[in-house]
């Protein structure tokens, strides 16, 4: 198929599929022409990649574990001895993540807390009191 049907069956831009050829998780058959050409299970492809993007894994990551997952039963499986091992890993660095924005989440609360209320009286910054 080519790329104007990919988009349709993905709902994936032409940009974020050339994107996704760049980063190694889709390799098209080329025309002499040079229209690409996906395969129907590159269909597949997509809808894992961003199962993964959503996941929270990034175009890297997801390049190196991409031909170690399958679909079973609507789910990704991974089939490669390793992958468990590097998946806990990238979950590790998630959860990493997600402790530095709570903690920059509570610093921002304790800035809004400590400064006036707007049912105070006084005004907010850029405003006059009337």
């Amino acid at each position: 198929m080519r790329i104007g049907e990919m988009v349709r069956r993905t709902g994936v831009s032409e940009r974020l599929l050339r994107y996704y050829e760049e980063q190694g998780l889709l390799a098209p058959d080329r025309l002499p022409s040079g229209y690409r050409v996906y395969r129907e299970e590159d269909v597949a492809t997509v809808r894992r990649v961003r199962t993964l993007l959503t996941a929270g894994l990034t175009t890297e990551t997801i390049a190196r574990v991409l031909p170690c997952l399958r679909e079973q039963d609507r789910r990704l499986v991974p089939i490669c001895p390793d992958l468990v091992m590097e998946l806990r890993a990238e979950r590790e660095r998630i959860t990493r993540a997600i402790h530095e924005l709570q903690a920059s989440r509570g610093l921002l609360d304790a800035v809004i807390e400590a400064g006036p209320t707007m049912d105070s009286g006084t005004a907010s910054p850029g405003t006059a009191m009337a």
